[in-house]
C-alpha cells in the first residue's frame, strides 16, 4: 500500500473519530482533570504548559487532517456537479471543471450569471418564455448543446494540450 492510501486511510479514519461525541468527551475530560490538578501542582508553570504544549500538537495535526478531509469532500463534490451538469438537458456544459479555470476567466462566468440574475428579477423581460426559462445570450457561455460540446472538448483539448507539455521529458 503506497503512503498516500495508507495517509488517506488513516485521515479518514481520525476525521471520523475527531468529529464524534467519544472524542469530544475525551478532550472535555482531559480538561477537567488538568484543572482538577492544578491545586496538586501548585498552579506551576510546568502545569500550564502540559495543556499548551499538548493542544499545539493537536491542533497542528488536525490542520493536516482537516485539509485532507476537506479536498476529498471538495473532490467528491466536484465529480458530483460535473455529472448533474452533463446528465441535465440544456445545462451548459461548459460549466464542467469550472474549477480548474483561471481566476480571470471565473470571472467572465461570474459576470454573465450575474447579469442573468439581474434578468431573472425583472418580470417584464421578454426573454422568458411560457416555461419560464430565461433565454439570455450570455458571453462566453455556449447556448446550444453542440456549441457546449465544442467548447467543452476546446477546453479539454487545451487542457490535455498543456499537460502534455508541463510533464513532456
Amino acid at each position: 500500500m503506497s503512503s498516500g492510501k495508507l495517509f488517506g486511510r488513516i485521515a479518514k479514519q481520525i476525521s471520523r473519530f475527531a468529529g464524534g461525541a467519544w472524542c469530544f468527551g475525551l478532550a472535555t475530560a482531559s480538561i477537567v482533570i488538568w484543572a482538577a490538578t492544578g491545586p496538586i501542582y501548585k498552579y506551576s508553570d510546568d502545569w500550564q504548559l502540559v495543556l499548551n504544549t499538548g493542544t499545539s500538537i493537536v491542533t497542528f495535526l488536525m490542520v493536516f487532517l482537516i485539509q485532507n478531509s476537506q479536498n476529498r469532500d471538495t473532490e467528491a463534490i466536484q465529480i458530483k456537479l460535473d455529472e448533474l451538469i452533463r446528465v441535465t438537458k440544456g445545462a451548459h456544459n461548459a460549466l464542467l471543471d469550472l474549477e480548474e479555470l483561471e481566476p480571470h476567466e471565473l470571472a467572465k462566468f461570474r459576470a454573465s450569471y450575474t447579469a442573468l440574475a439581474g434578468k431573472a428579477k425583472d418580470p417584464s423581460d421578454s426573454s422568458i418564455s411560457a416555461s419560464g426559462i430565461h433565454h439570455v445570450e450570455l458571453d462566453g457561455i455556449p447556448q446550444t448543446d453542440s456549441e457546449a460540446t465544442d467548447a467543452a472538448q476546446s477546453v479539454a483539448g487545451n487542457r490535455n494540450r498543456q499537460f502534455s507539455e508541463r510533464h513532456a521529458t
